[in-house]
């Protein structure tokens, strides 16, 4: 029988246990090892079955047990104690406090999925762990960050696998009264709710939901409200589902919606508004849109609406690849930007220009969601370096006439948050060297004076938390294979074999992520009978643990995830190798800490960043991995491999694959395995421990997502503010009107002549520390010369006479314009570095608010650079 009404009854705690309900609200405890350990102790079996889930435990203890302990005056000092410690935590002075003035207020921080904790399932994978990371660590600093999302009420889905392999997906249904939430309310008690028009005259309507994330407020908007259509209602039913129209309206309520579920939080609780907008990805591009809109009521024109928005606005891109963006019919984005939909008083072309793929290759007839952010930022990066240059590339499209290098999108590379990722077994000895609190400084606010005592413990005990941790890994994957084979069909009599699966004494390698073909799975498998030598080895045996989940619509995915099952389930290696289906937040923070080596080997360049080998590097584990994201920036051979990669574009993709999995197997048998295995007179593996020892000390401040976030600060959310401040009505209508005159004129803007006059004979070649004297004769039609910066750059020259490694810097004109109106510009070059050597000119517009000359996308060099102009051999 199924009920017909379905209630969320919660307990009533007896008074003295009224902060337990705090405690269990706010996700704080899902990074504070003594909050969780206290609810541990009011039921130690429940606090299990209800998969360290505060609330659902305190749901299941017995009132009974309530009042015993209400009696329990030692449970009531800790209880006092984490309750004073939050209000300290959540009212204190921390490092954004300590900082200049000029900060923003506040920042709201956009983004379609969180990975808080598994109590909260609004994640899929890398990206929204990566955004609950943020959270956390701006609580952590202090940071007035503002979470914009929405709540997916069958969040992302749960994977199991059949008897053949095959993954199979369930969405078990969430209610929100049963989850860390609570409805945001109007002073009359009555629902705060958002809504967006839609064509025909139809509302979209959602609830906002609100999650505290230590000092951090998440808002969750929610479509599944009664007056909804079903339709309107399916809205937020699951995390990446459903077809074109429905991810679109999917990102028009996180984006636009999102923008008036902060603005009715700031006026529900006083919270200060945001004077930086920060969209993680590109589906919550339209929150643009929307401040647009705010501006353009209030009597200000689109185009200096426009300026306005962009100065206080930062976008994150995470893909590498276009097919990895969203990008939607324009038809289908026109429909729902117009006078009977969403957005009236915009115009739908203007609107519609901004995501237009107005470039060589692009396809007009798509709306490009990243473009439009890139459009609607004035401030962007990428989250590693390598990702970095690979999206100036990808985008450089969108700025003609500029070098990739030229192009304005930064980089700021990922981290992760140690205290959600760090075992507490690892927290424990820190501390025991350093004491409690310079091991949470280090782990919060980073700093690689907090890491160096790293070398003061001895090497019997980082090897006996090594041990300790692979134990507990080994106990873990036992439980869940056990799970997973019932799942499968297995009966009681044919697992006796899993008591003996894996060994707490064998090297264990760790390699879990989503499953897109570019993470190369099954890599390891190329060559089957090497991988089964490596396994079985006598003397020196691996073990590896795999955990990931296919996308549901992508077959292709789900048949790497088979093939790597069928694999695992051989008889003759099963106790060497496991695959863990539902992959997950809770299985993560077992598995990083119990690994020895994690593996990862994308096809390079298409690794983002990659954070998963930072939380395993935060616990002692070694990477081996592709130069890829974040390790193409770090690695070092002091603490880790590098896989050699084959990928020139003269390499087939079959090729490759071999080559590359040859390398992985070499560096496995020859450098990892013996490595391990070679032990000392004292029995231990004193190479391995040097290398644990330098991951930590030296990795350590540098995967931290609080060194990420105060980057952020520092970097992009800082000068977006000054730059939101310094944009007023007026100063934006100006900017706007700048721009349109310059962009109008730039046609007639050129460089007529260059010419170089050196202190010696120059021939192609000079000393070192030469100066040549710079003439330049330059046309700026209609323009003053206020309006632009003439140029020299200068750098390296390859045998293309291409410039690389650039510096820039500008040269000064003299006098007033001659009567044909050009001008002249003058300037010294020193010669400062030996080898191939040139320079070039360049005109860019300039004003005081533009962020990167290379704004406009505007630029005037020379129409023709001869190779003995372009480049100086220096000796």
């Amino acid at each position: 029988m199924k009920a017909i009404r379905r209630f969320s009854v919660r307990p009533v705690l007896p008074e003295p246990l009224r902060p337990l309900s705090e405690l269990a609200r706010n996700l704080r405890w899902s990074w504070h090892p003594e909050t969780r350990e206290l609810f541990q102790t009011l039921d130690p079996e429940g606090w299990r079955a209800a998969g360290g889930d505060p609330l659902r435990l305190l749901g299941s203890v017995s009132a009974a047990r309530l009042a015993t302990l209400a009696e329990d005056r030692r449970f009531r000092r800790r209880l006092a104690a984490a309750a004073d410690d939050l209000h300290d935590y959540l009212t204190g002075r921390r490092w954004y406090q300590e900082r200049p003035p000029g900060l923003p207020a506040a920042i709201a921080y956009f983004s379609p999925e969180f990975g808080i904790t598994a109590a909260l399932p609004q994640y899929s994978g890398g990206l929204g762990i990566l955004a609950g990371d943020h959270l956390k660590s701006a609580s952590d600093l202090g940071v007035p960050l503002i979470g914009v999302g929405l709540l997916y009420r069958h969040g992302y889905f749960r994977q199991s696998l059949s008897r053949e392999g095959w993954q199979q997906e369930h969405y078990p249904l969430l209610d929100p009264n049963e989850l860390p939430l609570s409805m945001l309310r109007e002073a009359d008690g009555s629902p705060s709710r958002v809504a967006l028009a839609l064509p025909g005259g139809r509302r979209l309507l959602a609830h906002i939901w609100r999650a505290q994330v230590g000092r951090v407020p998440l808002l969750l908007l929610d479509s599944d409200v009664e007056e909804n259509d079903s339709g309107e209602r399916d809205v937020t039913d699951r995390l990446y589902g459903g077809g074109s129209e429905h991810r679109l309206l999917q990102e028009m309520l996180l984006g636009i919606g999102g923008v008036r579920a902060v603005r009715s939080y700031c006026r529900l609780t006083g919270h200060p508004a945001p004077e930086v907008f920060h969209t993680n990805e590109g589906h919550a591009g339209f929150l643009g849109l929307e401040r647009i809109r705010e501006l353009v009521e209030r009597g200000v024109e689109f185009d200096a609406a426009l300026e306005s928005v962009r100065a206080g606005a930062v976008f994150t891109t995470h893909t590498p690849v276009p097919a990895g963006i969203d990008r939607f019919d324009r038809e289908l984005v026109a429909r729902h930007f117009g006078p009977d939909a969403e957005l009236p008083g915009l115009d739908t072309e203007r609107v519609l220009a901004l995501g237009t793929e107005s470039y060589p290759g692009g396809d007009p007839a798509l709306f490009n969601m990243a473009v439009m952010g890139l459009r609607l930022a004035q401030r962007a990066n990428g989250v590693s370096t390598l990702h970095g240059q690979v999206s100036r590339e990808m985008f450089r499209g969108l700025w003609p006439g500029f070098d990739a290098e030229d192009v304005p999108i930064t980089s700021i590379t990922n981290g992760v948050h140690a205290p959600t990722w760090v075992a507490p077994e690892v927290f424990r000895l820190g501390s025991r060297h350093i004491g409690v609190s310079k091991a949470e400084e280090a782990l919060t606010v980073g700093g690689s004076e907090r890491w160096d005592s790293v070398a003061e413990i001895p090497d019997a005990d980082i090897w006996e938390l090594r041990r300790t941790l692979r134990e507990q890994l080994v106990e873990e994957v036992r439980e869940r294979l056990r799970a997973a084979w019932r799942e499968r069909g297995a009966g009681t009599a044919e697992l006796g074999w899993i008591d003996g699966a894996l060994d707490p004494d064998v090297l264990t390698i760790g390699f879990a992520r989503r499953v897109p073909s570019y993470k190369r799975l099954t890599l390891m498998l190329r060559d089957r009978e090497r991988l089964t030598r490596l396994l079985l080895d006598p003397e020196r045996p691996v073990q590896i643990v795999v955990a990931g989940k296919a996308h549901p619509a992508d077959d292709s995915g789900k048949r790497l995830v088979q093939e790597l099952v069928r694999f695992a389930d051989d008889p003759r290696v099963r106790h060497r190798i496991v695959f863990l289906p539902d992959y997950g937040m809770g299985m993560a923070q077992k598995l990083y800490p119990g690994c020895d080596i994690w593996l990862n080997n994308p096809l390079r360049p298409l690794e983002a960043c990659g954070t998963s080998g930072m939380k395993a590097a935060l616990n002692g584990c070694l990477n081996l991995s592709v130069l890829d994201g974040w390790w193409d920036e770090w690695y070092e051979p002091d603490f880790g491999w590098a896989i050699p990669t084959a990928d020139g574009s003269g390499t087939d993709e079959e090729r490759r694959d071999d080559l590359e999995a040859a390398a992985l197997y070499e560096l496995l048998t020859n450098q990892v395995a013996p490595r391990f295995y070679d032990r000392g007179p004292d029995g231990l593996p004193g190479r391995w421990i040097e290398m644990v020892r330098s991951t930590l000390a030296t990795l350590g401040p540098k995967v931290l997502a609080g060194r990420m976030v105060r980057e952020y600060v520092e970097r992009l959310y800082g000068p977006a503010a000054e730059a939101q401040r310094a944009l007023t009505p007026e100063a934006a209508w100006e900017l706007a009107e700048w721009k349109a005159r310059v962009t109008a004129a730039w046609p007639g803007v050129a460089v007529d002549h260059v010419e170089a006059v050196s202190d010696g004979p120059l021939n192609g070649t000079a000393e070192l520390g030469a100066t040549l004297s710079l003439r330049v004769s330059v046309r700026l039609g209609e323009l003053d010369a206020s309006d632009v910066e003439v140029q020299v750059v200068t750098g390296r020259v390859d045998t293309a006479d291409r410039l690389t490694a650039t510096t820039a810097f500008p040269l000064k004109p003299t006098g007033a314009p001659a009567l044909d109106g050009r001008r002249l510009y003058e300037g010294p070059l020193t010669l400062d570095r030996t080898g191939p050597f040139g320079y070039t000119v360049r005109i860019l517009p300039t004003h005081r608010l533009l962020a990167h000359g290379a704004e406009l996308g505007l630029v005037a060099v020379p129409a023709e650079v001869s190779g003995e102009a372009a480049g100086v051999l220096m000796r």
